[in-house]
């Protein structure tokens, strides 16, 4: 396993880390959650010292079983970065836990709050990383969520303060880099081979402010493994039913074969492994978080760091047309 620093202000990471947003047991068909702690154990075991995940990912299920991790092997070694704003505590219940529909929340009070409630999931005193989940652009324009972050890093609740960037909104939403590099310390951006739009807007930015990036989505809901085909579907329970619907798909599988010759390239590494590879490759990236719900794709993933970026003059060659 390599590492590298979380950007100038950033801890120190794991280049391939954890994405907990699977094991949380929604969204994402059928978990075990003995499985899922195997999973992580694995990845530890394999030196992975990053752990992305969310307050509702599971309506805190996933950081449970963070909490779970950390009192097993220890808090010292391990970077949790873990996300707010996706208020999924006020709505009208309508499920067992008593919570209803997700809406966004990012008032400071709330968010302040929120941060409070994952420490306790996790069982720990301070969050390595607090990231907004992915807040629309009307929020990131008002003060009361940087004024949240700061409060938190103020009072020691949180040493880092990070922005999850929302999907597809990366030209709309680049310049709030601009407004607040001083306070934000990473980044989380969606990004992969057939997703590569945060080249243009994103990437220049924090590598002029010294911000770190986290790469979400690396390897495109599983897309990237080579496990789907245009046959493939998702069961209603399952998040790819919709973002990975059949005409999505087919788009998706015909924009990849632009990528067969780079696949070729690195005939003895997996596609998940090539896939992986390329999200790192990026001088403005340093860490990505595939999700995994077993202990054998952890050991898949991790391989990826040992193997290395791929030469960036390699990749220019390729289209990064867009979706």
């Amino acid at each position: 396993m390599k590492y590298k620093q979380l950007g100038g202000r950033g801890p120190g990471v794991s280049t391939i880390g954890f994405g907990a947003w699977a094991i949380g047991g929604l969204n994402w068909g059928k978990t075990d959650d003995d499985v899922s702690l195997a999973a992580l154990n694995e990845a530890i075991d394999h030196g992975v010292t990053f752990i992305d995940t969310a307050d509702v990912y599971g309506f805190g299920h996933s950081e449970e079983l963070v909490s779970r991790i950390i009192k097993e092997r220890g808090r010292d070694k391990m970077v949790i970065a873990t996300k707010a704003g996706n208020d999924f505590y006020n709505a009208t219940a309508t499920d067992d836990k008593g919570y209803g529909p997700i809406r966004q929340t990012y008032s400071k009070e709330y968010l302040v709050g929120a941060a409070e409630k994952s420490l306790k999931r996790l069982k720990i005193d301070s969050l390595d990383i607090l990231q907004l989940h992915s807040p629309d652009l009307k929020w990131l324009e008002e003060d009361e969520p940087w004024l949240a972050l700061e409060q938190l890093k103020r009072d020691g609740k949180i040493k880092h303060a990070g922005w999850s960037v929302q999907s597809f909104q990366e030209s709309e939403q680049a310049h709030i880099l601009d407004l607040h590099h001083d306070l934000l310390d990473c980044i989380q951006v969606r990004y992969n081979l057939l997703e590569r739009k945060a080249e243009e807007t994103l990437f220049p930015k924090a590598m002029e402010y010294g911000i770190g990036v986290i790469v979400r989505i690396p390897m495109l809901f599983g897309l990237l493994t080579g496990k789907f085909d245009a046959s493939t579907t998702f069961t209603r329970d399952d998040h790819r039913y919709m973002n990975l619907s059949a005409d999505k798909l087919d788009r998706y599988l015909e924009q990849l074969k632009k990528y067969e010759s780079l696949f070729d390239r690195y005939q003895g590494q997996t596609m998940a492994q090539v896939s992986l590879r390329f999200c790192i490759s990026h001088p403005a990236c340093h860490t990505a978080i595939p999700g995994a719900k077993t202990a054998i794709q952890v050991e898949e993933n991790c391989a990826s760091s040992d193997l290395g970026p791929i030469p960036w003059e390699e990749l220019e060659q390729y289209p990064d047309d867009q979706y």
